[in-house]
């Protein structure tokens, strides 16, 4: 009975945790502006710049959700609701989005945007448009000067990073247009795609043409002599009843338009990229019109910035709620596979199959399921996640009870469900909370990929120092997060001390001796 009466008075505090920490997502979003950006330098600069000026028309609560993935998750959370504007390029919006073979002015993309429910405006000021680079002393030497020079070079290794990969504007079309003879390269990471370049690991890349490593490394930009690439006019897109719903920030977000030249832009990248300067602060020095802003980290503010807070606690929503979810799931499944022969091996069978289900592929795939990104299909994912070991441990628990003990609980005449909530689940304590606190370690870590659709935790550092290639800012995402899991290690061993019962305790502790 005491046993019983622990667990109930865990459960409640289990409640009352799960809806103190699942507030800030059902806050009320009527005035709310949530934006989004894209994970490569420009995009998260361009993002803070919009949150920073909505901001100033004290009109709602703004919200950045950043570096949210490529633009086939910006666009789904703009059709759901899930966010409200992002900075996007005119020549993405005709080929990728509208997927038109000709270039569209605003006025043709808006006409064919509002059944989609979206408007695209406010052009910033500059174009950013794709090409191809490579060393120049390498181009030299093979006589390239443009892209259809690569076809007499089908021996070049080409570097493209995923999303150009799969665009309709980009690898594909650029390789019929050109009728180049290299194979489709296995994908890289924006931000790892110079450094690998540097390294001769590969010979040709594609590049934004204001990216700030332009400028760093002795680089050639390959003439577009077929035009193959549209213009890429940096515009706002965003959800059509947005400027009558936030009728003031709107005003103030129109202020940006032609306010960001091509020159200015590949300037705020340099500080990114090369000065490691925090994306804010870049944004902040922007619209405040001063000089550049002096970079002053170390490892220790960047650890304790002005996000860690923000952070932690989305983090530890991510693996507590999934975490409460996974047991109220996972140890009914436990039971069920002990009590049922018939259906254990098809239930440990799931749970195993699903651990093995790579991890960004698991949390991708909720977001057409739902709708939605951030929390709610991060959550899924996690919970998904968390089952094998609780599952396991659970049913392992139950079948290690020796036999004897089972047997004289049957002669005693008790029910089924008194032997297993007063007897058979307080034997198998140690087992099932070692299963839940191992399930919500591994949340830790897996949590991290959750910031790649935009349910925040320290994996938005991870994220940022991926596509800046910066050390510094991936050892202040992991080790929090490392440090998050050796918390939640030491609050079930603690746990555990308060929930197994002391008889157990004692016999376990009598077994290690003697073993």
């Amino acid at each position: 009975m005491k046993w019983l009466l622990k667990c109930s008075a865990l459960c409640v505090c289990l409640i009352v945790g799960f809806l103190v920490i699942i507030q800030p997502v059902l806050a009320d979003t009527n005035k709310t502006l949530t934006i989004g950006s894209k994970r490569f330098t420009e995009s998260y600069i361009l993002g803070e710049v919009i949150a920073l000026t909505a901001k100033g028309a004290h009109e709602a609560q703004v919200i950045l959700r950043s570096g949210l993935g490529n633009t086939g998750i910006l666009v789904a959370a703009l059709k759901a609701g899930e966010i409200d504007i992002y900075p996007e390029y005119t020549g993405t919006i005709a080929r990728e989005i509208l997927q038109s073979p000709k270039d569209l002015d605003l006025r043709e993309m808006n006409q064919l945007l509002a059944p989609l429910g979206l408007s695209a405006g406010v052009p910033l000021g500059f174009n950013n448009t794709y090409a191809l680079a490579m060393r120049r002393d390498l181009a030299e030497q093979l006589n390239i000067r443009s892209i259809s020079d690569l076809t007499k070079h089908p021996q070049l290794r080409m570097g493209l990073t995923q999303e150009f990969i799969g665009r309709q504007d980009g690898w594909a079309g650029l390789k019929a247009r050109y009728d180049l003879p290299q194979q489709t390269p296995r994908g890289i990471d924006h931000g790892l795609i110079y450094g690998a370049l540097e390294a001769k690991q590969i010979d040709v890349i594609d590049a934004y043409t204001t990216d700030a490593m332009l400028k760093r490394y002795p680089l050639l930009i390959l003439e577009d002599d077929r035009h193959y690439f549209p213009a890429y006019e940096a515009v706002l897109l965003h959800r059509s009843d947005l400027p009558v719903r936030l009728p003031k920030t709107w005003v103030s977000l129109e202020k940006l338009k032609d306010t960001i030249s091509e020159s200015v832009m590949i300037d705020m990248n340099s500080q990114a990229e090369q000065d490691k300067i925090g994306f804010l602060q870049i944004a902040r020095t922007f619209l405040a019109g001063e000089n550049t802003p002096q970079s002053s980290r170390n490892f220790l503010n960047t650890l304790f910035a002005n996000d860690f807070w923000r952070l932690l606690g989305e983090h530890t929503r991510l693996v507590f709620v999934s975490l409460i979810f996974s047991i109220l799931l996972g140890v009914p499944l436990g039971v069920l596979s002990f009590e049922l022969p018939a259906v254990r091996q098809f239930v440990l069978g799931t749970v195993s199959v699903i651990h093995t289900i790579p991890s960004l592929a698991l949390f991708a795939l909720f977001i057409p399921l739902l709708g939605k990104i951030g929390t709610v299909p991060a959550i899924c994912a996690l919970v998904l996640y968390g089952l094998l070991p609780i599952v396991r441990n659970t049913y392992s628990g139950l079948s290690d009870i020796p036999a004897d003990i089972q047997e004289c609980s049957k002669m005693l005449g008790l029910g089924r469900f008194y032997r297993l909530f007063t007897i058979e689940m307080p034997l198998s304590m140690r087992s099932i909370l070692s299963g839940i606190k191992t399930s919500a370690v591994i949340n830790v870590g897996t949590a991290t990929i959750a910031a790649f659709i935009g349910a925040g935790g320290f994996g938005e550092r991870i994220a940022q120092g991926l596509a800046l290639n910066d050390h510094l800012m991936l050892l202040a995402g992991a080790i929090p997060a490392a440090g998050l899991a050796l918390a939640v290690h030491a609050l079930f061993e603690f746990s555990e001390v308060w929930l197994v019962p002391r008889g157990l305790k004692l016999r376990a502790d009598r077994h290690a001796v003697s073993s």
